[in-house]
């Protein structure tokens, strides 16, 4: 596939890298193309561009920012070059506030997730939360005792999904669907769970596994 990675971060920059080493062709747009010099001397094949040239660039796109700064990423895209493209939405509305006892702080309520806003701003999109529930270091390739982990997506679109879905196969997850945007209400959460063991005991390499009885 054909895909932008809007944010050059540690998370846009592991995704654009992983998605390069499944064969596709990758594009990260970001404010500051300085940022990427070092990561492009060992990424020659990736393509640097601003958000709006990244927006135009690819289908799917992977927003990768911090979520406080999700809504002006895309508006600075062009809303218009994301009409109809799935949006793999990896953001988290973590505020600009400490952690309590390891337990970080959201801007959103339990009645409404960042993803729903975005979809909401961005009617035209197909926003999908994905990667948001899990450390970088383990985004792509996941190796655990257990097995391949799980990746909670939602979503409306089910088309979106499948696309999704498809890709996240290539990296090395198990998908569980759980329905419509208004489940990244409870996926948006696992963030605050995964992220307590880092905090209180500097451990960041673990994964969520859903287990299924079989029929």
């Amino acid at each position: 596939m054909i895909i932008g990675v809007l944010g050059s971060g540690d998370v846009g920059r592991t995704l654009a890298a992983g998605l390069m080493k499944h064969g596709h062709e990758v594009m990260v747009g970001t404010r500051d193309p300085r940022k990427l010099e070092q990561w492009k001397e060992k990424h020659p094949t990736a393509r640097i561009g601003t958000f709006a040239e990244t927006a135009e660039f690819g289908d799917p796109i992977v927003l990768a920012v911090k979520g406080t700064a999700a809504s002006e990423v895309l508006r600075a895209a062009d809303p218009g070059d994301l009409a109809g493209k799935t949006v793999m939405d990896a953001t988290n509305p973590i505020a600009d506030a400490a952690p309590e006892s390891g337990v970080l702080r959201f801007f959103t309520s339990l009645d409404e997730s960042l993803m729903e806003r975005l979809q909401h701003e961005f009617a035209r999109a197909h926003f999908v939360k994905v990667f948001n529930s899990v450390g970088n270091a383990c985004m792509v390739d996941p190796e655990f005792p257990g097995g391949p982990p799980t990746m909670f997506i939602c979503g409306n679109d089910e088309a979106a999904k499948n696309t999704v879905a498809s890709i996240l196969d290539q990296l090395g997850w198990d998908v569980a669907d759980m329905g419509t945007a208004a489940a990244a209400r409870a996926i948006e959460p696992l963030c605050m769970l995964w992220c307590i063991p880092g905090f209180l005991r500097d451990d960041w390499r673990h994964a969520f596994k859903l287990l299924r009885v079989q029929p």
